[in-house]
């Protein structure tokens, strides 16, 4: 192996941390769009945040993708990003399956409730689908950026950096997709402006588990290159 391949992140062999760290995506991805529909009251710093119950866990997959960016290179960062897509395609058709029978009659979940929890489901995961596949290839395309313009260094500024941005995008664009037409041009900016805080908010708090998680990776967990 050449110099030059040894220092690539990419020659890195696929093991049970990269699997790991998929994981984790996959079922934050799956799950914030299956509990989208209930809003919620989040206070923090003193501001009372009004937010879907999905953007508890979504958050996780910003340091997730940097962590598989920072450790296994864009290309692997990217293919788990389409994995993420896929996932989310199968829990659309599987929510729709599942409406397509009828509850029996002692089932815990009658019809009526499966369709209040899950009915306006595949819109919430059609807009998340395309707000997600922008904002995670961006944040993996700037994540590489900074790295390359930093020369490896300030960890700190390239996972937020890249996390700020897309957060934003996301926010924006899921907002749109769910609202438009649907709520005045005035409350659309509140939310989306509400949305991308707490999101940016979760991203710089989450800055030590991003240096703990690369820290505890790379010396105990990880094969050498």
């Amino acid at each position: 192996m050449s110099a030059a391949a040894a220092d690539d992140p990419e020659q890195r062999p696929v093991d049970f941390a990269f699997l790991a760290l998929a994981a984790l995506f996959l079922a934050s991805l799956v799950v914030c769009n299956l509990i989208a529909n209930k809003f919620l009251t989040v206070d923090v710093l003193g501001h009372a945040f009004t937010l879907s119950a999905g953007a508890l866990p979504y958050p996780i997959t910003f340091l997730a993708t940097d962590l598989l960016s920072e450790l296994y290179g864009r290309r692997r960062a990217n293919r788990v990003v389409w994995a993420g897509f896929v996932a989310s395609a199968f829990a659309l058709l599987a929510l729709w399956l599942g409406a397509q029978f009828p509850a029996i009659a002692d089932s815990p979940v009658d019809d009526a409730t499966y369709a209040a929890a899950f009915g306006n489901t595949w819109r919430v995961i059609a807009a998340s689908m395309i707000a997600y596949l922008v904002a995670q290839f961006v944040d993996v395309r700037l994540f590489h950026f900074w790295r390359e313009l930093t020369n490896g260094r300030h960890l700190w500024l390239r996972n937020n950096a890249s996390t700020v941005v897309s957060q934003l995008l996301d926010s924006l664009l899921v907002v749109l997709v769910l609202f438009w037409g649907v709520k005045p041009a005035g409350d659309l900016a509140a939310i989306v402006f509400d949305l991308w805080l707490f999101k940016a908010l979760v991203a710089l708090a989450d800055t030590p588990l991003f240096y703990a998680g690369t820290w505890w990776l790379r010396r105990v967990a990880l094969p050498p290159l």
